[in-house]
């Protein structure tokens, strides 16, 4: 789902910084790295700090201008953490990834990150739509390159509605229950809760209604229906032997 995206990387001096960044796109899913005029690459530097995700580094584009590296791009955001003497429009990473969300994945989206110690010149943020700024201590506002990454990525794999492939336990193994399913139990529920007493069948109507907005914020998965089935089935049988 984040395959349209560039991460861009301008003028990179450190070949060490290269796998950093390559390390924070893989963590989020993100895998079209882009080089302009990187010092030096490949190199051991990058492959040893990439930690595994050899395969971004793998597959990165080098380019010999900014302008090549965006030359297929609908949208392109340029990250600074300097002010500027002359205004572009900003937004922050999570306004970023709203914005890439809205234009939707068939639009090529290009987010460039500028030099370590200078970031972007003026006619570079020239070729950008947006001005992207990460909110930090304004007493230092400089972020490490794959850190700066890291922050924008991870906006961009929450917006896109990515989920973690690591599964704790059981969780999410199980199917959730049908509205079919959910329409039985409160059935049988509410036929357990008049039986044992709970609640006229008269009156019913509040109870119930509380009842259904307890369990549909819960929602349910089919091993929980059953066993809540289970206790009203037990209910009942009690019921009946008290008789």
């Amino acid at each position: 789902m984040l395959s349209h995206i560039k991460i861009i990387l301008v003028e990179t001096s450190h070949p060490g910084n290269i796998g950093a960044v390559a390390r924070a796109m893989k963590n989020m899913t993100m895998t079209e790295l882009c080089l302009v005029s990187p010092k030096l690459f490949p190199s051991a530097d990058a492959t040893s700090r990439a930690s595994g995700a050899d395969d971004i580094l793998a597959k990165a584009t080098v380019y010999s201008t900014l302008q090549e590296a965006i030359s297929d791009c609908q949208l392109v955001i340029g990250a600074s953490a300097r002010c500027r003497t002359i205004s572009w429009p900003e937004m922050t990473p999570r306004e970023c990834a709203e914005k890439i969300t809205t234009v939707g994945y068939h639009q090529k989206v290009g987010i460039i990150f500028g030099r370590e110690n200078s970031g972007l010149k003026n006619h570079e943020l020239d070729l950008c739509h947006f001005l992207l700024r990460i909110p930090c201590n304004i007493d230092y506002s400089s972020l490490n390159i794959a850190a700066a990454v890291q922050v924008v990525c991870y906006e961009l794999f929450v917006s896109a509605g990515q989920q973690s492939p690591v599964i704790i336990g059981d969780r999410g193994k199980t199917p959730k229950a049908t509205t079919l399913q959910m329409e039985s139990f409160y059935t049988h529920l509410h036929e357990t809760l008049t039986d044992i007493g709970f609640i006229h069948p008269d009156k019913s109507k509040s109870i119930m209604r509380r009842l259904r907005r307890i369990y549909n914020r819960v929602h349910l998965d089919v091993k929980e229906l059953d066993i809540l089935r289970g206790i009203l089935r037990m209910s009942q049988n009690n019921q009946k032997d008290k008789i």
